[in-house]
């Protein structure tokens, strides 16, 4: 049976449950940075207010993705922390998970790393990123708040770049 769509995006999403596909959506509260220039050591553009639902340890995990915009430039090393508060200023943020040193040779346009939330660590009210840099001068990020399994397998790739 064929059918013919006037919404392209009526037809994917038809296709994607008929497959049993579950589909992502970016919510712009749920994002810490979107394509954020590090240069230094530094916080997410955005925190997320968790309001009154900080309890992350029931239910599915959480994870945070993160994904390299453009390369990372010159030798060093990323550290992403995870911090949490009770306000939104930040005055005595607690690290809540870390990840390794990331090194400048992996942090490649399109590699992404996932960081689990720990659960029933995140309490406080505010959460943010902390990119701590080592040596390297600049790289573009991007990072999400996501149920774990929504994390895709797709290869993000700066504009501009043919793929063969």
């Amino acid at each position: 049976m064929r059918h013919f769509f006037s919404n392209t995006l009526a037809a994917l999403a038809e296709i994607a449950e008929r497959l049993g596909v579950k589909q992502m959506y970016i919510d712009a509260q749920q994002q810490y940075s979107v394509a954020q220039v590090v240069t230094a050591t530094a916080v997410s553009t955005n925190a997320i207010d968790h309001s009154q639902d900080r309890n992350f340890g029931i239910g599915e995990p959480m994870v945070i993705v993160i994904t390299v915009g453009s390369a990372a430039v010159t030798a060093g090393t990323l550290t992403i922390q995870l911090q949490s508060d009770t306000t939104s200023a930040f005055g005595a943020p607690v690290t809540v998970a870390t990840s390794p040193a990331i090194q400048q040779t992996t942090l490649v346009a399109g590699y992404k790393y996932v960081l689990p939330v720990p659960p029933d660590l995140l309490t406080q009210r505010w959460s943010r990123l902390n990119y701590v840099i080592v040596t390297i001068t600049t790289v573009t990020l991007t990072a999400e708040l996501q149920p774990a399994s929504m994390v895709q397998n797709e290869v993000y790739y700066p504009a501009g770049v043919t793929i063969q």
